[in-house]
């Protein structure tokens, strides 16, 4: 009978970067240069408090902070406000057989046991040192009477006795434990100081890795330092010693540079039919329609902080990926970006209530690409109609010579052989074929007056080819017509009319509307209705421009007034006298059914 043996190879014992590299100095602790700097003061002048309250998110030193603490005030020969590193104390610290350092887990230790249990130990005087630390990490999962049976203890603790609390979420403990400790907030991790951390790590490795990839695994560690950690051990996992960007998005899950970076040239460019094709590839991948929203919100942003230098450090980006945004940036129009962050931004919050969340997506990015179709033609030349080439030339050169010379050219033929189209009736002067096209396209601005908003806007007032003829490019001044106050309040009742038929919420606005010149002065009752005005404006204006027969800009001021509201009945007796104001067939059926009111 044979018998086999297997020989059992020890693994390389592997220690997890964010406990390899946890930082033993206050000079080593990554982007809390506030709560460094104060602690090694007050180590330094021995002002010691009894009772230290550590906050903030996780990942971010708070821990770390009060081991480094814990070691440094019972180093037995401390260089200035660091631990020598030398003595017994700090290396019965650093091997993990300290007496002096008590450590509680108040997730799992939550009970008033435990924490009798902990004030037990604190009558203990320390044997060698002389601090006894203890540290409670979680400090807010404590139940209430635990937190009642540590408030003496933590008020007078005996001399030796420091107690160091640490939690993520302050607002969970009590004002009475708040009101005994000095508190200190921690901040998240900037993306500049995770990248140079990381940086460091990957030399001290051996790992080559590019700009893009410490940026990318520094912002999906959303400012904590140990999930960069984390996340930088997974990447070595799967890439090896050199991390490429695309790799590196690959394994964490999240969309790379270039999908964001590519998909804005084909907006810019308005080219939706490609735009959605990227978006197809991007759900291909598995990636979600919000994560990409969100995603592409954010780049836009980046983009529009990076077309000034002020607002340049508000982007977290650094190197060779600062000047791609740069670049792109100086690409794209602030108006198109303003457009863009607004559609994405107004789409966060409905898809999450959508049935179909791609279509949703979809549509927003069919807009955006509008927005950067309206620019690609702006910026282009205009085109010129023949018809206008037609006027300047010479009508029929042939039959010049037939006529007499003293016989005066006739008009008729000349105007018959211009093939254009006759003019309306109802508008004589548009027989001048040398004047000045009256036909804008729809712009706006926002004027205040006084603690008005207000939007004015060119209304297109014609849907004819040959209005929509060529505007001087340097002539910013709006067209203006000198009868528009007139013509509006000659059609004061038919605007109402069509109000009333087109948009019946806002008819009470515009009932009491007031005409000044060109502008239309209306007032609201609420913000909710005047956003809505707003947003359904330019098509409103437009028709109203066409009805009134105005040639010329139209601009709409809306007030809000909040005393409009009150004019409305409140009691019971005044709703029924204004029902009946309002119709008299309410009172006649009342009256035929003897009808009272409660």
């Amino acid at each position: 009978m044979r018998s086999a043996c297997a020989i059992f190879v020890p693994m390389s014992e592997f220690i997890v970067s964010a406990r390899k590299y946890r930082p033993a100095t206050f000079q080593s602790v990554v982007g809390q240069k506030h709560i460094t700097s104060t602690l090694k003061n007050a180590i330094e002048r021995g002002q010691l408090a009894h009772a230290y309250l550590f906050c903030g998110p996780r990942g971010v030193g708070k821990t770390t902070c009060a081991r480094i603490f814990a070691k440094a005030i019972n180093c037995l020969d401390p260089q200035g406000a660091e631990a020598c590193n030398e003595c017994e104390s700090c290396r019965s610290f650093g091997e993990g057989r300290s007496l002096n350092i008590h450590e509680l887990d108040a997730a799992s230790n939550n009970s008033v046991e435990d924490i009798r249990t902990l004030i037990e130990q604190v009558r203990i005087i320390p044997q060698v040192g002389r601090y006894s630390v203890f540290i409670i990490d979680e400090v807010h999962m404590l139940s209430a009477a635990a937190f009642n049976a540590f408030l003496k203890t933590l008020e007078e603790p005996p001399q030796h006795a420091i107690f160091i609390l640490a939690t993520t979420e302050k607002h969970k403990i009590i004002p009475t434990i708040l009101s005994r400790c000095q508190i200190y907030d921690f901040n998240r991790i900037r993306v500049e100081d995770a990248v140079e951390y990381l940086r460091y790590i990957a030399n001290q490795e051996g790992v080559t890795a590019d700009e893009e990839s410490l940026n990318l695994i520094a912002q999906k560690a959303d400012g904590g330092m140990r999930d960069a950690l984390s996340m930088f051990d997974k990447a070595v996992s799967f890439c090896g010693t050199t991390l490429d960007y695309r790799s590196v998005a690959q394994t964490l899950n999240v969309l790379d540079y270039d999908t964001y970076f590519r998909m804005t040239e084909l907006l810019t460019a308005g080219n939706y039919t490609e735009a959605l094709v990227a978006f197809d590839e991007v759900l291909s991948k598995g990636f979600s329609g919000q994560t990409f929203m969100a995603g592409l919100n954010r780049h836009l942003r980046d983009l529009l902080m990076a077309r000034q230098p002020d607002t340049l450090k508000l982007i977290e980006m650094t190197g060779t990926l600062m000047e791609r945004y740069r670049t792109q940036a100086a690409t794209c129009e602030a108006e198109f970006l303003f457009g863009a962050i607004s559609i994405l931004t107004e789409l966060d919050g409905k898809i999450r209530q959508a049935s179909n969340g791609r279509l949703l997506v979809e549509l927003g990015l069919m807009k955006i690409a509008r927005l950067g179709q309206k620019k690609k033609i702006a910026d282009e030349e205009p085109y010129e109609l023949p018809a206008l080439e037609l006027r300047v030339a010479p009508a029929q050169p042939v039959a010049a010579p037939a006529l007499p010379a003293a016989q005066p050219v006739p008009t008729v033929p000349k105007a018959s052989s211009i093939p254009v189209e006759p003019p309306k009736p109802v508008e004589p002067p548009t027989l001048k074929a040398p004047e000045e096209p009256k036909a804008q396209a729809a712009t706006a601005h926002t004027p205040y007056r006084g603690s008005s908003i207000g939007i004015s806007l060119s209304a297109m007032l014609a849907d004819e080819p040959q209005a929509q003829t060529k505007v001087e490019a340097n002539d910013p001044k709006p067209i203006i017509d000198p009868e528009s106050e007139a013509k509006l309040r000659k059609a004061q009742p038919q605007l109402l009319a069509l109000v009333k038929a087109d948009r019946p919420r806002f008819y009470p606005a515009f009932e009491r509307m007031e005409i000044r010149g060109h502008t239309l002065v209306i007032s609201v009752p609420s913000r909710e209705l005047h956003d809505e005005i707003l947003r359904n404006q330019t098509g409103l204006l437009t028709k109203m421009a066409r009805t009134a027969g105005v040639e010329g800009m139209v601009e709409l001021e809306v007030t809000i007034n909040e005393e409009i509201r009150a004019e409305k009945p409140i009691k019971l007796e005044d709703r029924l006298k204004y029902l009946t104001e309002k119709n008299p067939r309410i009172g006649t059926l009342r009256t035929a059914l003897d009808m009272d009111f409660e």
